[in-house]
């Protein structure tokens, strides 16, 4: 999607940001960038004192910093805010708008007749709609998504084109879907004939709910609940290609990565954050606030707690032990 940029003031940003000026807080700015790719009208933000003298000496017009900023003397505005990233990230909401789009239904779409759509709702072409569906005030559907019968999707929430919503799943308010999603498929779950050594699957027929502020990655993958709920709490952010099993119990404000596999009934407490390729074995218990690195693994039925604690590694541990049980390894090989 190709964002527009709206003029704004140094000072239209910072009473936005809540952040105090330095400078002219009547210089215009027109973008957003990196300082290494700013050009003339750009706005950019340096984390630590290090990097401030490239942004001050880049052609950006103007820049976001903390509080280590304010002794400097720089013919460009300094907008000094507690946390730096986010107050870019909440600039880039004032500048940054999406193109106005179409609202209502297109002709190629197919909506059933029982579906209740809320005002201000986009539904895009070719998009099908099962019955008993209810879609929220100013809700788009994205090109080629199919919502399942008896679906609930919330307010101000975004699906991305090529999404899949299986019957009775339910998202909140918010909620962003990227192409390709798959919310509310069958789990993995079978159950082995001794006699002939055949699978037959085990039964699928719970559901899947989504809450407030949610955003799941293209090409991610949520199954329902075997007979319960699976359940990604409000706030958690999930990158692409992740996939995330049967009855599974997400809290609220967790962060996973990329190419993380989550098996069924693992349970995640809130404000944990999980690396990219992590593994967790069924029934794992990753407990508040843990930080589990890249490619860390979980075996079945363990639990990893420690607020604040980070861990890595399969088996995962703490990363300190992890990292003398490497150098305990090292100097094994060096003595033969």
């Amino acid at each position: 999607m190709t964002l527009l940029i709206k003029a704004r003031s140094v000072k239209q940003v910072a009473e936005f940001v809540q952040a105090r000026v330095l400078g002219d807080e009547a210089v215009q700015l027109t973008g957003l960038s990196s300082v290494e790719s700013a050009v003339p009208g750009d706005l950019v933000f340096v984390d630590d004192e290090k990097n401030l003298c490239l942004a001050l000496e880049s052609q950006a017009s103007a820049v976001i910093a903390g509080d280590f900023a304010a002794g400097k003397t720089n013919s460009k505005p300094l907008l000094l805010a507690k946390q730096p990233r986010l107050a870019f990230a909440r600039a880039a909401q004032l500048l940054c708008s999406a193109p106005e789009r179409k609202r209502g239904i297109h002709p190629s779409a197919s909506v059933h007749p029982s579906t209740q759509l809320a005002d201000g709702v986009t539904i895009e072409d070719h998009v099908v709609i099962g019955e008993d569906a209810h879609i929220g005030e100013d809700t788009r559907i994205g090109a080629g998504s199919v919502i399942g019968a008896k679906v609930r999707i919330g307010r101000n929430c975004d699906v991305y084109p090529n999404v899949t919503v299986y019957p009775g799943v339910r998202l909140g308010d918010r909620v962003i879907v990227h192409a390709g999603a798959v919310l509310g498929s069958d789990g993995f779950g079978y159950v082995r004939d001794q006699a002939t050594g055949r699978y037959e699957k085990f039964p699928q027929i719970g559901r899947l709910e989504i809450e407030d502020d949610v955003e799941i990655g293209a090409n991610t993958t949520i199954d329902r609940g075997a007979w319960d709920v699976t359940r990604i709490g409000r706030g958690t952010k999930i990158d692409n290609l992740v996939h995330i099993g049967h009855n599974c119990q997400i809290g609220e404000g967790v962060v996973i990565a990329a190419q993380t596999g989550l098996s069924g009934s693992v349970t995640i407490e809130k404000n944990v954050v999980l690396g990219g390729q992590v593994g967790i074995g069924e029934h794992a218990r990753i407990e508040e606030g843990v930080m589990l690195g890249g490619q860390g693994g979980v075996l079945p039925n363990k639990v990893l707690r420690g607020k604040g604690i980070a861990f890595w590694g399969t088996p995962a541990k703490p990363v300190r032990e992890y990292l003398k049980g490497l150098a305990a390894l090292a100097r094994l090989a060096r003595k033969e």
